[in-house]
């Protein structure tokens, strides 16, 4: 594939985090040859957040591959139904069927070597954070210590909301799909997104020992697999 013949990647964060952290994976991606672009949605409601990542699909001229890490995948499993979206990526996340919430499909899979659950918290106003003290061996166990420490004082506060919104018809019904397990995320089970990728038919890599932050600790892992991706996407004649 020709560089000026590559789809456009969109990569969508998830929870408690802000796009900074694909930095990595998008510097690796810029250097491969794509264009990246980092969506940044507010996580104050599913409907807001959809919003925020349709409107970056829609500003796209190149067929799109779009990638989502923790709920992120649930916005991507709506917003993959896009005509201009041609492959999906899962880091980690919830890739839903319709009427699934994320919050439901947690407790179905539930972590026995995994505290993250009793430690978060809940604001007055409905809003879910992780204890900050936890947020490393919780979120980020692979990430270095400064790095983890940053982002447990930087977190975005995500409403509770976004995890009871049932998905509707998901994308990866009609398009292709790869996921990425990471083997010891203690927020999303890594039994239930094994389920995900298996439901889901997706080319699927396992990453040993790889927090839930695996798409900031392990960037060349992920970068490679959206690559892969990228290239099933066949863009001009």
């Amino acid at each position: 594939m020709q560089a000026d013949s590559k789809p456009t990647i969109v990569l969508v964060h998830g929870a408690w985090v802000d796009g900074s952290g694909w930095r990595p994976v998008h510097d690796r991606l810029i250097d491969a040859g794509y264009r990246v672009v980092v969506a940044q949605h507010p996580l104050t409601s599913f409907e807001a957040d959809l919003a925020a990542v349709e409107r970056i699909v829609a500003l796209q001229t190149d067929p799109v591959v779009l990638v989502g890490h923790c709920y992120g995948g649930a916005i991507v499993t709506a917003a993959g139904n896009d005509p201009k979206v041609k492959a999906l990526v899962y880091i980690a996340a919830h890739a839903l069927d319709e009427g699934e919430t994320p919050l439901d499909n947690d407790r179905r899979f539930v972590n026995a070597t995994s505290h993250a659950g009793k430690d978060v918290r809940e604001t007055t106003d409905g809003f879910l954070y992780f204890e900050p003290a936890m947020y490393m061996e919780d979120y980020a166990a692979d990430l270095d210590p400064a790095t983890a420490r940053f982002e447990a004082n930087a977190q975005v506060p995500t409403a509770l909301s976004v995890f009871e919104t049932p998905a509707t018809r998901p994308a990866w019904k009609d398009k292709p799909s790869w996921y990425m397990v990471a083997g010891a995320d203690k927020v999303l089970s890594p039994d239930l997104e094994r389920m995900y990728a298996r439901r889901a038919r997706s080319v699927t890599v396992e990453v040993p020992g790889a927090s839930h932050a695996v798409y900031r600790s392990r960037p060349k892992d992920v970068a490679d697999l959206i690559e892969r991706a990228a290239r099933s996407v066949a863009v001009g004649p």
